[in-house]
């Protein structure tokens, strides 16, 4: 409180000293001291061998795991994506056939293991030798060895998307159901077709609830290649397990491997903020 020469008194504001927050200081204090010893753990110890990590970490055979590994789950996303948006849209028809499909097609999938699934894609050709489209107990109008055209890579791929679209059409359809019904009701007192509705007012809308979830999916993809290295697919651990059954040194390269899904986890987090603030731009402006 200050006094002025008429009398008056002027009130200057009062000072807010925040609240001091011990608790943060002693976890950041733990933290720093763990990663600490992790650290020193980790470059004073030799069983790590960094100059061994160093070599195999640009390694021709390493980089060319890794580009199997980028390939098949880019397709295979970009497969389970589509059959997803399908199989969601059934599950939303009013049509019961459709919807008892698409949701017998979402349980058997999520029910068997991928390795199982594997499995049994890379070993069609013991249940079917030929795979042929022709009349019942007629001639064959078209055949063709299974194990032509289920390679090692279809097997991957088909076994990847059959089981991530399962998860991708519950996503899909999670995010469409976030969208009111107000908004259906408008584009079709606008005249909108259904699919022109669809593309313009609620995938835009159902994008801020499917983009985040979708993301996380795609990140469990390329983890999830690393199971195809039990049907000799070439990719990154596949990759590695090669170059260690020689060499023996097997947690360097298990580090190399660690090091690349890394790096592409951060670059697709990247790319899921840089895609959740496209699709929020307009809750922001409000």
């Amino acid at each position: 409180m200050v006094s002025l020469d008429h009398g008056t008194e002027t009130r200057l504001p009062a000072r807010i000293i925040g609240r001091r927050r011990y608790g943060t200081w002693v976890a950041g204090a733990v933290a720093a001291v763990v990663v600490a010893l992790l650290l020193a753990s980790a470059f004073t110890n030799e069983n790590f061998s960094w100059p061994a990590f160093g070599h195999y970490l640009f390694s021709p055979s390493i980089l060319l795991g890794l580009g199997h590994t980028v390939e098949l789950a880019v397709i295979s996303m970009a497969l389970s994506i589509v059959l997803g948006v399908v199989l969601a849209m059934m599950r939303q028809s009013a049509n019961k056939v459709l919807t008892t499909a698409a949701g017998a097609y979402v349980w058997v999938f999520r029910a068997t293991p991928l390795l199982v699934l594997l499995l049994l894609l890379y070993n069609l050709a013991a249940l079917y030798p030929k795979l042929s489209l022709g009349i019942p107990s007629g001639p064959d109008l078209f055949a063709v060895d299974t194990n032509t055209v289920i390679t090692v890579a279809g097997a991957a791929i088909i076994g990847l998307t059959l089981h991530e679209a399962a998860y991708c059409a519950e996503i899909f359809r999670a995010g469409l159901i976030s969208v009111g019904r107000g908004q259906r009701e408008a584009a079709e007192a606008l005249g909108m077709p259904g699919a022109l509705a669809l593309r313009r007012i609620i995938l835009p809308q159902a994008m801020r609830a499917i983009v985040p979830p979708l993301t996380n999916q795609f990140v469990n993809v390329v983890k999830t290649t690393s199971i195809v290295s039990v049907i000799a697919m070439p990719e990154l651990v596949y990759s590695a397990q090669i170059i260690y059954a020689r060499t023996y040194e097997t947690i360097p390269l298990l580090l190399v491997v660690t090091f690349w899904y890394l790096a592409i986890t951060a670059l697709l987090t990247v790319a899921q903020r840089r895609i959740e603030r496209h699709f929020n731009r307009g809750e922001a402006s409000q």
